[in-house]
C-alpha cells in the first residue's frame, strides 16, 4: 500500500484518501507524501477526516468502527415527516409567516 500510495503521488494525484486501514498505516503514508491525505476510518495522522453524514448523524443502522456518531436521527427525522405531511394535508402549512410577499 506504501508504493501505491507513492505511485499515485508520483502519477500526479493531488491528494490521496485513506479507508479503512490500521492507524500506523495511515500514520506511515501521510508522512512519506507530499499531497495530503484524507481518512476515513484511516486514524489520527492523515491531514484530513471525512465521515459519511448519515453515519455521523446516526441515520444508519449499521455502525462502522471508525464512526463517532453525534446524533440518532433514526426516530427524529421519521417523526419529522410525518408531522409536515400531516400538517400540508390538514392545510395547517404553510402559513402565512411561511410566505414570501404574503397577500391578505
Amino acid at each position: 500500500i506504501l508504493r501505491q500510495a507513492a505511485a499515485a503521488e508520483d502519477a500526479g494525484a493531488f491528494m490521496l484518501v485513506l479507508e479503512g486501514i490500521p492507524e500506523l498505516l495511515g500514520k506511515k503514508i501521510s508522512a512519506s507524501l507530499h499531497i495530503p491525505t484524507i481518512g476515513i476510518g484511516a486514524g489520527r495522522y492523515c491531514d484530513g477526516q471525512v465521515l459519511v453524514y448519515h453515519d455521523l448523524l446516526g441515520y444508519s443502522r449499521m455502525q462502522a468502527k471508525f464512526v463517532k456518531q453525534y446524533a440518532d436521527l433514526n426516530e427524529s427525522i421519521p417523526k419529522a415527516i410525518m408531522q409536515y405531511s400531516r400538517e400540508v394535508r390538514e392545510g395547517l402549512f404553510p402559513t402565512r409567516e411561511h410566505s414570501y410577499y404574503p397577500i391578505d
